[in-house]
C-alpha cells in the first residue's frame, strides 16, 4: 500500500516537473535576414537558427549565417552548434544557460575557431509574445597570427507569436565596444 501511494504521488507530480515554463518552446527553426555594424563596416544577409529539446531540460541548437560586407564581394560565414540548458524558475520564464562551438569563416584563407558561454532569462507573455535577454563570453583561437580578443556581449530578443506554431523573432547582439548584430525573421515551433 506505502509503495503504491508512493508511485502515485510520483506519478501525479511528473507534470510539474516540465522542462519549459508554460508557452515557451525549445523546439524551432528560424530563417532570418541578418545585418552587422562593426566599428563602421557594415554586412548584411541571410540566416537560418534551430533548436531541439532532447530532454527534459535539456536543447541541442545550431546557428548558420552568411552575410556580404558593404562595397565588397567579402562574404562572410559564421556558425556555431551547441547545448543549452533551461529550468523554470517561474510558472512563465527559464532560466537558459548555453555553451557553443563557433567558426568565423572570412573565405579567403581567414577562418577562425572558437567557444561562446551565455546566460539569461526567457520569459513568455501569454500565448503570444515572449522576450529574453542573455549576458555572454566569445573568444576565438590564435590562428593566421591573428589574436581575435575575447568578448562579453548581451544578447535582447523577442517574439510575437501569430499562432501555436507560427512567430517573428527579432534579436540585437551588442558587445561593449559597440558592435551590433540584428537579426529578424520567421520562426517555426513545435
Amino acid at each position: 500500500m506505502k509503495n503504491s501511494l508512493i508511485a502515485l504521488a510520483l506519478a501525479a507530480a511528473l507534470p510539474f516537473t516540465a522542462s519549459a515554463a508554460e508557452n515557451l518552446s525549445y523546439n524551432y527553426a528560424e530563417a532570418d535576414y541578418a545585418k552587422t555594424d562593426v566599428d563602421g563596416i557594415k554586412a548584411d544577409g541571410w540566416g537560418v537558427k534551430g533548436s531541439y529539446g532532447f530532454l527534459p531540460n535539456f536543447h541541442a541548437f545550431g546557428e548558420y549565417s552568411r552575410q556580404e560586407v558593404d562595397h565588397t564581394n567579402i562574404k562572410v560565414d559564421q556558425w556555431k552548434v551547441g547545448a543549452g540548458y533551461n529550468v523554470e524558475i517561474a510558472p512563465s520564464t527559464d532560466f537558459v544557460a548555453r555553451v557553443a562551438y563557433q567558426k568565423f569563416d572570412r573565405k579567403h584563407g581567414l577562418d577562425f575557431n572558437g567557444y561562446s558561454a551565455e546566460a539569461g532569462i526567457r520569459t513568455a507573455f501569454g500565448a503570444h509574445a515572449e522576450v529574453y535577454g542573455m549576458v555572454g563570453y566569445e573568444d576565438y583561437a590564435k590562428k593566421h597570427g591573428v589574436d581575435i580578443d575575447g568578448q562579453w556581449y548581451g544578447r535582447l530578443g523577442g517574439q510575437v507569436k501569430l499562432n501555436q506554431n507560427w512567430g517573428l523573432n527579432g534579436e540585437l547582439k551588442m558587445n561593449r565596444h559597440g558592435d551590433k548584430e540584428y537579426t529578424v525573421g520567421p520562426r517555426f515551433s513545435w
